[in-house]
């Protein structure tokens, strides 16, 4: 095992949380899972509403959330944009009009990105590209390995779009080698890999680099709005079923580091969400989660921030009040049009125009085996960071 790899071990066993906050930093001031009530975000929406009144304003105070959460997940300054030297293999070529291949790239030297690179066949570059990232589903076959992940990245791929599907620290193909996504930098890397997503993708010659979407659920709908947050490249954002203003994520990787409140600025997820604007940006939400309140709270509150620009037909809410927490079938279909229409895709083939329905029954479904970067014959390479040893941005 490299030096580096063994010191790093000894450094996550020995620092645990001073390789966040460090010693003899204060403790910081979480915001996690319900952390107040519904009627205190409504409160508390009106407290950050009066901090601005016009553009200049808002903007001022956009770029101090912008900051708050560099800043609390530690990428302030952000890291160093190393080499990716990124890994492609076993492409898949499908009927219904896509391939898939198995990548993983290098977001720092030694820490790898495991993902699937799903291609449009047939059609026309440069596309437009789509950053899939994923939600909490557990398992061996949980993360970018779900169906419902690889209905949603073939789907897409089918009308034009380069789409990747990438794994959170501890969790799919990341889980399988051994990483655990209990990962105390886990927010850290989380929101680094997504910047550096956009690296990869953008580096393709195949891809328009001005058009880049981004669309998660649960977990990966937080990376979707933290994401699109802090780096303008996102051209569209579609998170779902996250975008709450009581509720602040349930795990370490959406609410363990101080990125909402501070002795200097208070904010919240949907306030986050709004530094979107005046970009599109779609919130799908259900009356089975936190999300129940959206069409009510959170949306109004974002939309007024989309008002300053003159670019409130750019924000849009799907509610569907009698669904539950998930990326399922009814609400891929809400978001595929408007994928469509903000990345000029092409749903030739795809869309029924006399029911409105965007046809997936072309994707194959893969085994997770299929969908791996690495295995027996094509190993996790040595000079990689060891799973779960602190990573060294």
């Amino acid at each position: 095992m490299p030096m580096r790899c063994l010191l790093s071990i000894v450094v996550f066993l020995l620092v645990g949380r001073e390789i966040l906050f460090g010693q003899d930093e204060p403790a910081p001031i979480l915001c996690q899972g319900n952390y107040h009530s519904e009627a205190e975000a409504v409160e508390q929406l009106a407290r950050m509403a009066a901090t601005y009144s016009n553009l200049p304003e808002w903007n001022l105070r956009a770029d101090k959330i912008r900051q708050q959460i560099l800043t609390g997940a530690k990428l302030d300054p952000l890291p160093d944009r190393t080499p990716l030297n990124p890994i492609v293999r076993k492409k898949r070529t499908y009927a219904g009009g896509y391939s898939v291949e198995s990548v993983a790239f290098e977001a720092c030297p030694g820490f790898y990105v495991y993902g699937n690179l799903y291609r449009p066949l047939g059609k026309t570059g440069p596309h437009p590209a789509v950053l899939c990232p994923h939600g909490h589903a557990r398992g061996p076959g949980g993360g970018r390995l779900r169906a419902e992940q690889q209905y949603r990245c073939a789907t897409l791929a089918r009308m034009g779009a380069v789409v990747f599907s990438y794994d959170m620290i501890g969790h799919g193909e990341s889980l399988h080698i051994g990483w655990k996504h209990e990962h105390p930098q886990a927010l850290t890397l989380q929101t680094w890999t997504g910047i550096r997503a956009i690296d990869f993708v953008q580096s393709l010659d195949d891809v328009d680099k001005q058009r880049i979407g981004v669309t998660g659920c649960s977990g990966g709908g937080t990376q979707t709005f933290l994401l699109t947050a802090v780096d303008d490249r996102v051209s569209v954002s579609v998170p779902v079923v996250m975008v709450s203003a009581h509720f602040f994520g349930g795990c370490h990787c959406e609410s363990g580091m101080p990125i909402h409140k501070t002795k200097h600025l208070e904010t919240n997820n949907a306030e986050i969400a709004a530094l979107a604007a005046p970009r599109p940006l779609l919130l799908i939400s259900v009356g089975g989660d936190w999300t129940k309140n959206t069409p009510d709270v959170e949306y109004p509150y974002i939309r007024n921030v989309y008002k300053l620009f003159g670019e409130q037909a750019n924000v849009q809410n799907v509610h569907y009040p009698g669904r539950q927490h998930g990326y399922q079938y009814m609400k891929r279909q809400a978001m595929y049009p408007f994928m469509a229409k903000h990345l000029k895709l092409d749903p030739t083939g795809v869309l029924d125009k006399s029911s409105e329905v965007f046809d997936e029954t072309q994707t194959v479904i893969e085994t997770p085996e299929l969908m791996y970067v690495f295995d027996e014959q094509r190993p996790y390479p040595d000079e990689a960071f060891q799973p779960n040893s602190a990573v060294d941005l």
